[in-house]
Parts: C-alpha cells; sequence; structure tokens
C-alpha cells in the first residue's frame, strides 16, 4: 500500500510517496517516488483543486495478463524444486529468474543487461514484487549456469505435464517441426550445441542451434521441445527423440489409440518410419521431395480433383474456383511399404514460382553470357574448363535452381578455350509441369483424401510459432547472446514457454469468444497503466488503474476480472 515518507536533509523534511511489498518473505520499499519539500507539496495540492495528482504511470496490462497464464502452473516452484536454493543463497531463485524472462519474452523481449531497466518502468512491484535490481546479465549468468542439461530437460518434462494437466489437449494428431537460430559465438567458444548448418535464415557462416517443437493439432499447444546440435539433420534429431516424445504422449487420457504425426520432408529417415511401422499406435503423414519422384510431380493435371476443404468452399464464395487446391491420389512404395500418396496442385502457388522460377533463368542467362565473353577473351583465371564448370555449379546454388537446366559445351582451338551454353529444354519443361505441386505420403490408407490434405496443410500451426518466436517483441529468440551450452538451453527452455503461454492466453479468450492473436492482445493491453497518484479528494496517495478501453475490459473479462469505478481490478462476481 502506498504511504507518505518524510525524510530530513539538513533540517528540512522532504515528502516521499512509499511502497512496501514482501520480496523473499521480507519487508521491501519497492517503490519511492520524490513528490518534493512541503512548499512544493502546497503548491501541487492547490494547483490540482480537488482533482488527482499523478506521480508515476506505469505499464501494466500486458504483464498483467502473462502472469496470470502461470498462476497456476508456478513455474518458480517447478524449477526450485529441481535447482533449489543453496543455503547461503540470496535474491531471487532460479525458479524466479526463468519466471521473470519468461514475463519479459510475453511482453516486450530485452536482453538480460536491459531486464532491470525495463522492469523499473512497469508495474511488476504491484503484479509479483521482486528485486528488480538483482535480474541482471550476471545474475542470471550466475544463477543459469547452476542448472545442469539433465535439469533444464526435467524442468521442461514438469512443466508440459502440468500444461497437459491444465489443459487436457487432445493428441490425436500432431505437428513435429524444426528450425535453428544464430548466434554471434566465436569460432573458438567451446560449444557442443553451436555449431555451422544450413541456416534457415540464411546466415550459414554463424553458428547455430536447432530447435524442435511437437504441437497439438487441435489447440497448437506445445507438448514437447528438444534443443540439438546446430549441424545435426533434423531427421537424425526425431530419430533420436521419438521414444521419449511419442512415449509421453501416448500416455495422455485424451490420446486415442491412433495417433497420427504430421512431418516435414526433412524428417523423412528409413530408420524413422521402421520405428514407425513397428508401433502399435503411432502413424505419419509426410511431404515427399518433387525431386526424387519428377514423374509422380509432372502428373499431368486433368488427372487431379477439387478437394472438399474449408478453405476451398470459401474460393467458391468469392468466385475463385480457378485457385482451388486439386489433388490426385495413388499409391506407391515408399520405405520398403506400399502407401497411400496424394499429389495436391495450388494455382497461386504455381504461378508465383512460374514466375520466380523465369527471372532466375533470365538472371542465369546474363551470368552465362558474362560468362562466356570472359572465356573467349581468355580472361586469367578463365582458361580452364573444370574452374570454369564449377564457378557455375556455385552460381546456380547460389541462384537455388539446378544447374541441368543449361548444358556447358566447351571446344580448344588453336590453343584457346571456347565455351557455349543451350538450355535443356526437357528438363525446364518437366520441372514447369511440378509448379504449385506437393506429394504427401501416408500409411492412414483408410483417411480421405480431404483429411489428408488438411493435416499436412494444417501444419503451419508449428510454423506459425516458429515465427512467432522470431517476433520483434514478443519472444525474440535470436539472435542468440548467450556464450555456452547450459545458458542456451535456459534461455530456449524460457523462449518455449513464452510461446506456451501466448497460446493458452489465445485458448482462454477464445472460450470466452474473444478470436484474437496473442501479438493484438498484448499490443492493446500495453496501454493499460497502472498509476501511482495523491488523490485529490481524501489527499492521501494510492494506486489505480486506468479505466480500460473497450477491448481491453474483454480480456480482462474473459480472465476473469474487472476495473471498478475506482480504479482497483477485481474479480468478476460469479
Amino acid at each position: 500500500m502506498a504511504h507518505f515518507h518524510v525524510k530530513k536533509k539538513k533540517g528540512r523534511p522532504y515528502l516521499y510517496v512509499r511502497e512496501i511489498a514482501r520480496v523473499n518473505k521480507k519487508p521491501k520499499v519497492v517503490s519511492q517516488v520524490y513528490v518534493g519539500s512541503p512548499e512544493r507539496v502546497v503548491q501541487l495540492v492547490k494547483g490540482a483543486g480537488e482533482g488527482d495528482v499523478r506521480l508515476k504511470v506505469q505499464e501494466f496490462g500486458a504483464l498483467w495478463a502473462a502472469n496470470q497464464m502461470d498462476r497456476d502452473i508456478d513455474l518458480v516452484r517447478i524449477v526450485d524444486e529441481i535447482v533449489p536454493p543453496s543455503p547461503r543463497e540470496t535474491g531471487p531463485s532460479v525458479g524466479e529468474y526463468f519466471l521473470y524472462a519468461v514475463l519479459n519474452r510475453m511482453v516486450k523481449a530485452k536482453s538480460k543487461r536491459s531486464l532491470p531497466e525495463w522492469y523499473r518502468d512497469t508495474a511488476i512491484q504491484v503484479i509479483r514484487p521482486v528485486d528488480v535490481e538483482a535480474l541482471t546479465s550476471e545474475g542470471y549468468w550466475a544463477k543459469w549456469d547452476r542448472v545442469s542439461e539433465e535439469a533444464v530437460k526435467e524442468i521442461g518434462r514438469r512443466f508440459f505435464a502440468r500444461i497437459r494437466e491444465r489443459e487436457a489437449p487432445r493428441a490425436d494428431c500432431l505437428f513435429f517441426d524444426t528450425t535453428n537460430y544464430y548466434t554471434f559465438m566465436a569460432t573458438h567458444t567451446a560449444s557442443e550445441l553451436a555449431q555451422r548448418g544450413k541456416n534457415k535464415a540464411g546466415r550459414h557462416h554463424l553458428r547455430q542451434v536447432g530447435l524442435g517443437l511437437l504441437v497439438c493439432r487441435e489447440s497448437r499447444l506445445p507438448l514437447y521441445h528438444s534443443v540439438y546440435p546446430g549441424n545435426r539433420h533434423d531427421s537424425k534429431e526425431f530419430g533420436r527423440i521419438m521414444d521419449e516424445m511419442f512415449g509421453i504422449v501416448t500416455g495422455l487420457k485424451q490420446t486415442k489409440e491412433r495417433l497420427t504425426v504430421v512431418i516435414d520432408k526433412g524428417m523423412n529417415a528409413e530408420e524413422t518410419f521402421a520405428w514407425i511401422d513397428d508401433h502399435p499406435r503411432v502413424h505419419f503423414v509426410t511431404a515427399y521431395s518433387p525431386y526424387f519422384a519428377r514423374d509422380l510431380a509432372a502428373t499431368p493435371l486433368d488427372r487431379f480433383e477439387p478437394v472438399e476443404t474449408e478453405k476451398n468452399r470459401r474460393l467458391v464464395r468469392e468466385g475463385r474456383e480457378e485457385d482451388r487446391v486439386v489433388a490426385y491420389r495413388t499409391t506407391g512404395e515408399f520405405w520398403g511399404k506400399e502407401r497411400t500418396v496424394v499429389v495436391t496442385h495450388y494455382p497461386p502457388t504455381a504461378r508465383k514460382q512460374e514466375y520466380v522460377f523465369e527471372e532466375k533463368l533470365l538472371a542465369l542467362r546474363q551470368d552465362l553470357l558474362s560468362m562466356r565473353s570472359r572465356v573467349r577473351e581468355g580472361a586469367p583465371h578463365w582458361r580452364q574448363k573444370e574452374p570454369i564448370r564449377d564457378r557455375y555449379l556455385k552460381l546456380c546454388e547460389k541462384m537455388h535452381l539446378s544447374s541441368e537446366f543449361y548444358d556447358l559445351e566447351f571446344n580448344e582451338s588453336g590453343g584457346s578455350l571456347g565455351m557455349n551454353f543451350r538450355k535443356n529444354v526437357y528438363r525446364i519443361e518437366q520441372k514447369r509441369r511440378t509448379f504449385g505441386r506437393t506429394i504427401i505420403i501416408t500409411d492412414n490408407s483408410d483417411w480421405s483424401t480431404r483429411e489428408i490434405v488438411e493435416a499436412h496443410r494444417d501444419r503451419w500451426e508449428v510454423e506459425e510459432s516458429f515465427r512467432q518466436s522470431n517476433h520483434d517483441s514478443l519472444v525474440h529468440v535470436r539472435p542468440i547472446r548467450h556464450w555456452t551450452d547450459s545458458k542456451i538451453r535456459c534461455h530456449l527452455l524460457s523462449c518455449v514457454i513464452a510461446l506456451t503461454y501466448l497460446r493458452r492466453l489465445e485458448l482462454r479468450l477464445q472460450k470466452q469468444g474473444i478470436k484474437r492473436t496473442a501479438n493484438d492482445v498484448m499490443e492493446d493491453l500495453h496501454k493499460l497503466h497502472s498509476v501511482l497518484l495523491i488523490d485529490g479528494r481524501t489527499r492521501k496517495p494510492r494506486r489505480v488503474l486506468e479505466q480500460p478501453s473497450k477491448t481491453q475490459s474483454e480480456v480482462l473479462h474473459a480472465l476473469g476480472y474487472q476495473v471498478n469505478a475506482g480504479g482497483v481490478l477485481q474479480p468478476l462476481k460469479r
């Protein structure tokens, strides 16, 4: 509660407004605002008349909503049970360091160095009091250094167990996908996690860390995560964690006897499907690269039929029948067994790919003309055909084009090298026939074509989680600015927990008929402030909330609260 506090300096009294809260079970001054000398106080009161005098305005709404998502999960307790405080430990516990990192990632992601300054501008002491000055990068370094790899895994297991217990998600169909995040870690810095590989943000020269995420199709809630070295192939990681991951999911009460996992073609491997084939409950839906099934991908369009999906029905209502997804269903032998195969064609994607392809072919032709001129001139480094061919291959790789679309020919005359090139019309036309095509393979032979297509297309849900993880304000995983594997694991776990809580917020609102994204809600709640003021009527200090807007009130009501006429947040009467 806010109260006046008088300090004397050189015999003169000066007035402050203090707020005291319990931090680490001890009373602590969490806020102190200078009001002024007695003369200044008199002027303030007279100038305001019967109006309120505002002393401090702090961000409240978004941080409060973030904290609400943790109240029944209690991340601090989970962590502190696994990494308990040492006898002489002072300040926030390891669990509290995790929680305050998560809350920040849910509201406005900042570096650990900037956390104290950011929290000082918020009403965190009203929401969940903490020694803000202890939340430094050095503090995080010391606390997170105590968290071992096994401890991080156990924290994740218990956290997701609590999520499953509270949300009871149906896990009949799951999505698993991977991504990677680059770091600025130097080459000589020791790390098993940060390794160079094919970076999805195009930063191939930087070391990266991989993250795998299992998401429930219906609720879009993450159920499992894994952190792995950046040079490990996705299929290897998927194969490594299948026993543990599906052991957890098949044990859920809401999971039926039949469980389907939807994966991307990057997870395809003989060992993966051998394991799935031997499992009595697990089935799969996966994509397959058209490059390895060119004839299938080039199936004539007259064999395709429209699929009765919701998106197609919407396109019909909009008068865009020509943009509907069409599909061709067949069977084929893949990974040693007969599988159901669905090839889809999406016209808008085909048109886009055609445009990009033509642009790249034109650019490649211009580069080949330049290369031919240099060869004819006998320029240095352009006098041997093998290095020239290597340059062409690297050029194609840089442009993400196959080198088979142009054939290079070399000839020697009078001791000088000549070069010509020509289009491979057959390969180009074969490529064009695959535009807009996706090959889907499944062992769910009893599923309808619509069910197969929708399951694969819904995989964007886990991709949406990864897009959210790179949002400029919320979560914002990359770039990873931690320099040891233990800190990287803790950082990624806190980001995954933030993602999960943001999704929980969306689900909680949906139950009340509010269909808004977490980004939109947090942006709106940013504008709901807590105000420390001197009441114009009682002349006493107190803290109130601004009157919320209509959309802010809807969110508060969905979470079971309201702001009364006096600016006090209180539970709704049920």
